[in-house]
């Protein structure tokens, strides 16, 4: 059904999709990291996947510490930005792939590791944040998402093994 054609690791922090969002990429203080993330974003651009499956850890956005899934994959049609105290980042909502999701859920269920099917819920910065890293600021982001949220909040959190 699908092809993996890479993996990119990048930081979340909130800092640097402030920087995104307030157009400082060029300032002396965030000049270094965006310079060396561009490598990324030019393999990215070129490669164009059609789905980024974003693995990332949920900051009490979706989630609290009422239900704590180790491992949550969304199978929505869309994620809107969570509002995480000051207002949702000014970001595109993201287009989710429900098929792949949905079949990626199954195979993953069926092949005995257990994760957390989520038919609706909102993205904060640990996936929005990535996205912008890689993309900018479009008026939509250029591939689907599935959204792939591992906890990493409560304790336990998942091993290494299991990640």
């Amino acid at each position: 059904m699908a092809e993996i054609v890479g993996g990119i690791g990048t930081s979340h922090v909130p800092a640097v999709g402030a920087a995104i969002d307030h157009a400082k990429q060029s300032d002396p203080y965030w000049a270094p990291y965006f310079e060396k993330i561009e490598p990324a974003r030019r393999w990215m651009a070129e490669t164009r996947p059609d789905v980024c499956v974003v693995v990332y850890n949920d900051h009490a956005s979706a989630f609290s510490l009422e239900v704590i899934p180790t491992f949550a994959i969304g199978v929505a049609a869309r994620f809107d930005p969570a509002d995480e105290g000051y207002g949702p980042r000014p970001v595109p909502a993201v287009t989710g792939h429900p098929e792949l999701a949905w079949h990626l859920a199954e195979s993953l269920i069926l092949d005995e590791f257990d994760l957390t099917i989520v038919n609706e819920m909102t993205v904060d910065h640990g996936l929005t944040v990535p996205l912008s890293v890689m993309y900018g600021q479009p008026d939509a982001w250029p591939c689907r998402v599935i959204p792939l949220c591992v906890n990493v909040v409560q304790y336990p959190a998942p091993t290494g093994r299991r990640c």
